[in-house]
């Protein structure tokens, strides 16, 4: 277990493979921890350096009292990544993470050389619909909002014949506190990257899941395209979740990019 205290929050974080190898981060979605990426790594080789992390009031790290801000998590990752001494990394984010993503490249540009945004937006949702849910969380807890949010994660073949694997994300949602999770969602509401992300010129690809009702692929693609030259990848059969319910051909179009992009 590696613990680090960065902005006055003591971080849970994994620094594996290839110390000397290409970066690569991942940044996990709203309700999940860094378990989210397992998958996805078992198909990566050796020879990269990733490092995963729980963002605030996620996982084994802290959850100060809500709100939070998209300035306080891009904070969080960036000094993260000053501490591990890392610069010109390769950022994954999905969903909030991707939104990091954006954030991170947009303010501190020598510590992402290239990004992910997997299932994400510059801005997602409503402020009417992240006041509706964070009213719901308060009044009744995380599992106030559980079934809607794993209808969204995963798509109607995984719900159906992966049940045993569904229990344990529902699991990982209902253990998530209720200071960070309508932390983040305050974060979400307040956010809208349109601007910034359009000014970057960093390679960049994007990942929709065709099932995905959070983060619609026309959102994705709409964000993916304000960066000049970017890709984007439309996952068939998989919602909100890719790398969880397809995590080697996510992988895939992982290598592909860091190929593509110099990366590797």
């Amino acid at each position: 277990m590696q613990m680090i205290t960065v902005n006055r929050v003591t971080m849970h974080y994994a620094d594996e493979g290839d110390p000397t190898g290409p970066a690569v981060i991942f940044a996990n979605s709203l309700g999940t921890d860094y378990r989210l990426w397992n998958g996805v790594i078992a198909h990566l080789p050796k020879t990269l350096r990733i490092i995963r992390y729980d963002k605030r009031g996620h996982g084994l790290s802290d959850a100060p009292d809500a709100p939070y801000f998209m300035g306080d998590l891009v904070g969080d990752a960036a000094a993260l990544l000053d501490a591990l001494d890392v610069k010109n990394s390769l950022f994954v984010g999905l969903s909030i993470g991707g939104m990091i993503a954006q954030g991170v490249a947009a303010e501190r540009p020598d510590l992402v050389r290239a990004m992910v945004l997997s299932n994400t937006g510059a801005k997602i949702g409503t402020t009417q619909m992240w006041d509706k849910r964070i009213g719901r969380v308060h009044h009744g807890g995380v599992d106030a909002i559980q079934r809607g949010t794993l209808t969204r994660w995963f798509s109607y073949y995984f719900h159906n014949n992966r049940k045993a694997e569904l229990a344990a994300w529902r699991n990982m949602l209902s253990r998530t506190s209720v200071e960070g999770y309508t932390g983040c969602c305050a974060a979400i509401s307040g956010t809208d990257l349109f601007d910034s992300t359009a000014r970057l010129t960093l390679p960049t690809l994007g990942i929709a899941g065709a099932e995905d009702d959070s983060t619609p692929p026309d959102l994705v693609r709409e964000t993916t395209e304000l960066v000049p030259g970017s890709i984007f990848k439309l996952m068939r059969g998989v919602g909100h979740l890719p790398c969880v319910e397809a995590p080697q051909a996510y992988a895939e179009l992982l290598m592909e990019f860091m190929k593509t992009s110099g990366h590797v």
